[in-house]
C-alpha cells in the first residue's frame, strides 16, 4: 500500500496524530495543572460575583489583549512577581458551558498585565470610567469602548453607583450613567486580581537584570553641588525617575497634566496637601492611601489606594515631581524622610 497515495490513511494519521499530540504537550498537562495547583496560603476563592465577572472577563475576549502572567523578566516587574501555578488555582471551570478553566494567561500584550491590578489600580470608579470610555481617562488608549457593560438612566435609583464620566464622553443628554450586572461582575473580578505575597524568596526574579533591579539612586548635579554653599546644600533628585513613578502609577487616576477628573479624582496642581511645607501628609497619602473625602469643596468618593510597594527612592522622586510641576513650587523630600514615615505607620 502506498501510504502517499491513499487519501484517507494519509487524513487518518495526520488527524489523529494532531489530537494525539495535542493531548500529550498541551491538554493532559493542563489538566494535570488544573487538578493539582495548590492555592498560595492566604489566597482566597472567587465570590460567585467575581466569578460572574471571570465568565464576562473571558466572553468579552479581554484576554486578546491582556495578559495575566507575569514573566521573570525585569521588563515585567512593573506588574508585580513573577507567576506561579498557585495564582491560578482558582480559575476553575465555569459551568456545564464551560467545562474547563479558562485561559486567562494571555500571549498578546496590547495593553497592561492584569495580574495585580486590583491592588494597582483599587479603584472601582476608575474602573468603571475606562469601561465605558478608556480615553476619557488615558487619552492615547487603543482600548474599545464597552458601554454596554452600563445603562442610562434618568436618575439613578438608590444603592446604584453613578460612574462620574467627564463631560466630553458623557451622554449628551444629560443622563446618568451606572454600570449594569455584567459590569458590576467585570469589575469585582478585576478587583480581585491581586497577588499573594511569596515572601522575600521572589524578591529577585531568576534571570533578571539585577542593574535594572536596583533602585534609581538620586543623581546629583555636581555643577550645582559645586556652586552651593556648603552651609546650604542643594537638594538633587531624579526627574526622570518621578516622571516615570508618576506615569507609571498616578497618571491614570490624576492625568498627565495633573488636574484630575472633575467630580473623579481630584487635582494635584495648586492642592494644599502638595504645596505645604511639611511633607508628612503627602508621603502618608502615597504610602497608606486615603478613602476619599472632601478637597477643595468637592467630595470625592473613589478611594486612593496605598503605594507602599513603591521604593523609598520612587516615593521620594514622585512626591519631588509632583511638588515641582504644573505651578506647584514647594519643599522638596529625602528617601530617609518618606522611611522615617513608612517606619511610623508599620
Amino acid at each position: 500500500m502506498n501510504f502517499h497515495k491513499n487519501h484517507w490513511l494519509l487524513f487518518g494519521v495526520t488527524f489523529f496524530g494532531f489530537v494525539g499530540l495535542s493531548l500529550i504537550v498541551g491538554i493532559l498537562p493542563a489538566i494535570w495543572v488544573q487538578n493539582n495547583a495548590e492555592p498560595l496560603p492566604g489566597a482566597e476563592p472567587l465570590t460567585t460575583l467575581q466569578r460572574e465577572g471571570l465568565g464576562v472577563y473571558v466572553s468579552e475576549g479581554c484576554v486578546a489583549c491582556h495578559t495575566q502572567q507575569v514573566r521573570p523578566l525585569a521588563v515585567d516587574q512593573a506588574w508585580g512577581r513573577p507567576a506561579t501555578a498557585g495564582d491560578y488555582a482558582y480559575v476553575t471551570p465555569l459551568g456545564p458551558l464551560v467545562p474547563y478553566a479558562p485561559a486567562v494567561l494571555g500571549s498578546e500584550r496590547t495593553g497592561p498585565d492584569l495580574t495585580n491590578v486590583g491592588a494597582r489600580q483599587a479603584s472601582d470608579v476608575w474602573q468603571y470610567i475606562h469601561l465605558y470610555n478608556p480615553r476619557s481617562v488615558v487619552p492615547d488608549s487603543v482600548m474599545p469602548a464597552y458601554p454596554w457593560l452600563f445603562d442610562e438612566v434618568t436618575v439613578a435609583a438608590a444603592g446604584q453607583t453613578v460612574v462620574p464620566v467627564p463631560a466630553a464622553f458623557a451622554p449628551k443628554n444629560g443622563s446618568q450613567v451606572v454600570p449594569n450586572a455584567r459590569g458590576m461582575a467585570l469589575v469585582a473580578y478585576l478587583l480581585s486580581l491581586k497577588q499573594t505575597p511569596l515572601g522575600a524568596a521572589t524578591a529577585t526574579p531568576p534571570g533578571a537584570d539585577t542593574a535594572a533591579q536596583a533602585p534609581t539612586q538620586p543623581v546629583a548635579d555636581t555643577a550645582a553641588q559645586t556652586a552651593a554653599p556648603a552651609a546650604a546644600p542643594v537638594l538633587a533628585w531624579d526627574e526622570s525617575l518621578g516622571a516615570s513613578t508618576y506615569t507609571g502609577t498616578c497618571a491614570a487616576c490624576h492625568q498627565a497634566n495633573g488636574q484630575g477628573l472633575p467630580g473623579a479624582f481630584p487635582p494635584l496642581a495648586g492642592d494644599p496637601v502638595v504645596t505645604a511645607d511639611d511633607p508628612t501628609e503627602h508621603i502618608t497619602v502615597v504610602l497608606a492611601g486615603k478613602q476619599g473625602g472632601e478637597i477643595g469643596g468637592t467630595t470625592y468618593a473613589s478611594p486612593m489606594p496605598a503605594q507602599a510597594q513603591l521604593s523609598d527612592e520612587q516615593v521620594a522622586a514622585v512626591i519631588n515631581h509632583e511638588r515641582t510641576s504644573w505651578g506647584n513650587a514647594a519643599t522638596l523630600v529625602t528617601p530617609e524622610e518618606v522611611a522615617a514615615v513608612r517606619g511610623g505607620l508599620q
